[in-house]
């Protein structure tokens, strides 16, 4: 009997300290997830016209930040529909942002052939470190993250993100 107490009060240890372990690492996701967001909306980049643009303009509002570049295959598939979803999405608070890692001239080239009416901002090579604070790990592309209008991270994605995807990330919240 005092041995089965003694393994039950082992066992009860074990959980206590699985838990609050999972409790502490879980928070300090929630913790740098927020630290990111904070950095994403106190940055400020120029757009194609070279106007300075606060992404903080937008605070309040849902964001959806595509990071992106003209030289990667799957971020060009996807701009047509993200700029379709900026149209369906224009009147419910909600706002896109393609962020691009390259240059300016390159980006202007780019615009000019697939039209895209959302901001644009030029981040070139230094926007992989922002990106990488909001979760791209694998510094690869494209990458989008949702940002509800409260400033918490949503939804975030590495890869080509498809119509449906956009939607039901921001279905909860709108």
């Amino acid at each position: 009997m005092t041995k089965r107490i003694v393994i039950l009060v082992i066992l009860a240890l074990v959980g206590l300290s699985a838990g609050f372990w999972l409790g502490h690492r879980n928070q300090q996701a929630a913790d740098t997830s927020d630290a990111a967001v904070a950095q994403l909306l106190a940055t400020r980049l120029p757009d194609l016209k070279g106007t300075e643009q606060a992404v903080s303009q937008w605070k309040g509002k849902t964001l959806v930040i595509n990071f992106w570049a003209p030289w990667c295959g799957p971020c060009v598939e996807e701009m047509p529909e993200l700029a379709a979803l900026s149209h369906e999405y224009a009147a419910k608070n909600v706002q896109f942002v393609g962020i691009g890692i390259d240059t300016a001239q390159n980006m202007i080239a780019f615009e000019q052939k697939v039209k895209v009416d959302y901001p644009l901002l030029v981040a070139g090579y230094a926007g992989t470190d922002l990106a990488r604070a909001l979760g791209d790990k694998a510094g690869a592309l494209p990458f989008t993250v949702v940002v509800d209008a409260q400033g918490r991270m949503h939804y975030q994605k590495l890869g080509r993100i498809t119509t449906d995807e956009v939607h039901a990330a921001l279905k909860p919240l709108i």
